[in-house]
């Protein structure tokens, strides 16, 4: 199928699925109480009416649906070529993100309302405070520019260059809050180009099909909910440590921990990517003295870059006590730990043997963080029979799951670089339902959760969602593929006998097991 074919076969029906969640969020998506958008006639009947609000609410379930439908499709085309090497370029692929992410460039942000906090912290930053020891109730108004009243007194957990970018935000926008999330938007989107550049370059030095990869770490649905719609920071996060983890595997390692370092100055978490740069300096037959000699260079350039952004910045400091008490302050059932110890603290408490879940579930939690630094330790001190980037996507992943607080778009942390290093059929299987399963969430989040005064249609949008995600998953013969076989499809995998030998010079070798390899250099590091 030539490109242009391709692109609006497979575009226009996503095109379709995100113009109604863009329609959907002028009812129910996050607008500032002093946006000139609430005095429209059509903003004003979707949000002060129950038909206004059952209408907007069905535009983004539908549109959800229709989006979930459309990357199903687009997989299951992709992994039937597995095989026949039919398979598009990544220019098409590419078009068809464009396609899907246009209709939610201009509207409301959905799913989350944190955009409009970036645009308070970047308000308390002009004012002359630090965000990360502060909250942002300092700012008089705060409320009516959107910012949700959780994190009002809680300082920010973001680096000293996100501080930078959202001072400059909100100095330019103000007072326009929209405005604002519309800029931070922008910068989401730029993540997400990133994410889109480089995942195709890392996926090919993984013998992994590049159109493959992007349809899965960069197509995804919550991809465009949370990143584009929804505009979090993470995507700029994320589309650095790509960018890094590509540039280090391509042995531009000084970059690479450059970049990496940059994605710790929005958000800590990104430090966990580090040592695996450190990896791949070290080279594939690097022996302990070249890995600690080339940790300590990475460390040394993180030091550096972050000197220089706080000398820049001049704020910060909080930062890493921030990172560690904001978050964990909320009780979500999406995570494991905190599900666990709510659990059994409720149990403890009902048998009297504890006053109420905070000690069981601190302990928990406790535990689950002890277990996330031995599994990142692990996987960084024995890194033979995987490669660093894949390391570096086990470690997220294990942060996150075992992790106090998960959010959705957590899994984007890592999910890029699973698609990036190849998902055999029952891993990418399960990231199909975890797709979908966020999917569900973000409709019922996004409908019953929103600033609309209507809450009486709640229980009918939870049925209603979970309904036709069924149907989209198991109704069609093509999304069925995805879930239930058949065996033509292989999941993310080297195709040919070439991309074998990339993935095989992406490996790093057990201790004492290697053997030179056709194409690889005399230190045992990967050919660009």
């Amino acid at each position: 199928m030539t490109p242009a074919p391709f692109t609006v076969r497979h575009g226009l029906p996503g095109l379709v699925g995100t113009t109604l969640v863009a329609l959907g969020a002028l009812g129910i998506g996050w607008l500032p109480l002093t946006s000139e958008m609430l005095e429209h006639p059509l903003v004003n009947a979707l949000r002060s009416t129950l038909a206004g609000s059952l209408t907007a609410r069905a535009f983004v379930i539908i549109g959800l649906a229709v989006l979930l439908q459309a990357w199903l499709l687009l997989g299951s085309e992709l992994l039937t070529r597995q095989r026949t090497g039919d398979v598009p370029a990544v220019g098409p692929v590419v078009g068809v993100l464009s396609l899907w992410s246009a209709p939610l460039l201009l509207a409301p942000p959905m799913f989350s309302r944190d955009v409009y906090s970036y645009y308070v912290q970047g308000r308390v930053f002009g004012a002359g405070h630090d965000p990360t020891t502060i909250g942002i109730d300092v700012i008089p108004g705060w409320f009516d520019d959107g910012a949700d009243p959780m994190w009002v007194e809680s300082p920010t957990p973001y680096g000293p260059l996100f501080l930078l970018l959202e001072r400059t935000v909100a100095e330019f926008a103000h007072p326009n809050a929209y405005l604002g999330a519309l800029l931070f938007r922008l910068i989401a989107v730029a993540g997400v180009v990133m994410i889109a550049y480089y995942l195709p370059k890392l996926a090919r030095l993984h013998g992994i099909d590049p159109a493959r990869a992007l349809w899965l770490g960069v197509l995804n649905p919550v991809v465009l909910m949370h990143f584009v719609s929804g505009a979090h920071n993470d995507a700029l996060m994320v589309g650095l440590v790509v960018a890094g983890l590509t540039l280090a595997t391509q042995q531009r390692c000084i970059w690479g921990a450059v970049a990496v370092s940059l994605a710790v100055a929005i958000k800590p978490i990104a430090l966990i990517a580090l040592p695996f740069v450190g990896l791949l300096w070290a080279g594939r037959l690097g022996g302990w003295r070249d890995r600690i000699r080339s940790w300590a260079l990475a460390g040394l350039t993180l030091a550096s870059t972050l000197a220089c952004v706080y000398l820049v910045a001049d704020a910060g400091r909080g930062v890493i006590s921030a990172a560690f008490g904001t978050p964990s302050g909320v009780l979500t059932w999406l995570s494991p730990t905190t599900a666990v110890g709510q659990v059994v603290g409720t149990v403890t408490t009902w048998l009297g043997l504890s006053e109420d879940n905070t000690p069981v579930l601190g302990a928990v939690r406790l535990a689950g963080a002890v277990s996330a630094v031995i599994i990142v330790a692990w996987l960084v001190l024995r890194p033979g029979g995987r490669s660093p980037v894949r390391g570096a996507a086990l470690a997220l992943a294990a942060v996150v799951v075992l992790g106090p607080v998960v959010q959705p778009w957590y899994a984007l942390w890592f999910l890029p670089l699973f698609a990036a290093t190849g998902l055999p059929r029952r891993e990418l299987r399960a990231a199909v339902l975890i797709t979908a399963a966020f999917t569900v969430h973000g409709m019922i989040e996004s409908t019953t959760n929103s600033d609309n005064i209507f809450g009486a249609a709640d229980v009918i949008t939870y049925v209603v969602a979970v309904v036709v995600v069924v149907i989209v998953l198991l109704a069609a013969p093509r999304e069925r593929r995805l879930l239930m076989g058949p065996d033509d499809l292989d999941g993310l995998a080297p195709a040919t006998p070439e991309d074998r030998e990339r993935a095989d010079n992406a490996t790093w070798p057990r201790r004492g097991a290697h053997q030179a390899r056709p194409g690889e250099s005399d230190d045992g590091r990967i050919p660009a």
